[in-house]
């Protein structure tokens, strides 16, 4: 049952997500007020990639975890859960691999010390 509700909610997705986001932006650009329009813009973008972060964290557990940290590493997959959050853990452990600490300073040079500030910044 799983397998089939993951399917059809990726299908789904694939069709109304972007029929949403583009409501959303029709709809903030006819509000009067242009900065709160703006600004609430803001916030549901914000909303939506924690929202792909979170997603992206459970569907790609197994990948990250071969690829992005060390054996008895803190492991990626819980639904909850950033994937900075669980590559700051990681950071703070000294678990990630090459391309875990690439992928983090990556992260860190767009918005200093991210990773480690996103540990335990459950959704």
């Amino acid at each position: 049952m799983g397998t089939i509700l993951a399917f059809l909610s990726v299908l789904l997705a694939s069709i109304l997500f972007p029929i949403g986001l583009a409501i959303t932006f029709v709809i903030n650009l006819y509000r009067r007020r242009w900065k709160f329009s703006f600004k609430r813009l803001d916030q549901q973008f914000l909303s939506i990639a924690t929202s792909v972060d979170t997603s992206g964290n459970v569907i790609c557990k197994d990948l990250f975890n071969l690829i992005l940290i060390k054996k008895g590493g803190y492991q990626f997959g819980n639904r909850k859960e950033t994937i900075s959050s669980v590559l700051g853990k990681n950071q703070r452990d000294g678990t990630l691999t090459k391309l875990g600490i690439k992928v983090c300073n990556v992260l860190d040079w767009w918005d200093e010390n991210h990773c480690y500030n996103s540990i335990d910044s459950l959704v």
